[in-house]
């Protein structure tokens, strides 16, 4: 799709990567962008259209959905991250708070706004992902499972949204320079880059990206011998 022009919105908008994707859709020219937020809102600025969102109420989604009629391009970003053991009394419920936001999030947003899509012309889906959708670190076993399912959800959705015209991007990384990495080691990307790339892909007709050395040796070593996420689990 084309992404100048384009009317986007963009979840989990107010700071990190959501920040970077308005900011990078402003640069290519979008010609409104509504940047989404369950927190403080962001002052006005030309073109950008600051609204209230939680992707954990299915009300507000649908009542989004509803009210945004000119949206073509809906950029899954808000997501939550946890770390701690899988046989930690509480990790049950941190497990249940990622599936939540990190895969339930994504597609309620895709159901409420494919209809919305399709009358205007097929758009497009660009979802976030991450590398730890295909292996676990230590203490990462919650957050893998919300995004592999997200993964999962999203490649499900991507054919069903080919029949209206509607292209579904996944974004898969390892750590981005934001908050949720802060403390975390290791080579980081942009998030200005990352949101370019992003936006590059799907204008190209991209089904996935695969936006660092590290997410791309990973994505090879899952035919490995032994396979990549058996070896990070060792």
């Amino acid at each position: 799709m084309n992404i100048g022009n384009c009317v986007a919105l963009v979840t989990g908008a107010n700071r990190g990567l959501g920040a970077a994707f308005v900011r990078s859709l402003r640069a290519a020219g979008a010609a409104r962008i509504y940047a989404a937020s369950r927190g403080p809102l962001a002052a006005d600025t030309q073109g950008v259209v600051p609204v209230r969102l939680d992707v954990n109420r299915p009300e507000q989604v649908q009542a989004l959905a509803a009210e945004l009629g000119d949206v073509n391009l809906l950029i899954n970003n808000a997501g939550v991250a946890e770390f701690g053991e899988l046989l930690a009394p509480e990790s049950t419920d941190a497990l249940r708070r990622q599936f939540e936001t990190n895969a339930l999030g994504p597609l309620r947003l895709v159901q409420a706004f494919a209809p919305v899509l399709k009358r205007n012309g097929g758009g497009g889906v660009i979802n976030v992902v991450s590398v730890l959708s295909w292996l676990t670190l230590p203490g990462s076993g919650a957050y893998s499972a919300s995004k592999a399912a997200s993964w999962a959800l999203g490649n499900a959705l991507r054919g069903e949204l080919k029949v209206q015209g509607t292209e579904l991007l996944a974004v898969h990384c390892a750590f981005v320079d934001t908050d949720m990495s802060r403390g975390m080691h290791g080579d980081k990307l942009d998030p200005d880059q990352l949101a370019r790339l992003s936006l590059q892909a799907l204008q190209a007709g991209h089904a996935e990206l695969l936006a660092d050395a590290t997410t791309r040796q990973v994505h090879a070593g899952l035919a490995g011998q032994p396979a990549v996420y058996l070896g990070a689990a060792a």
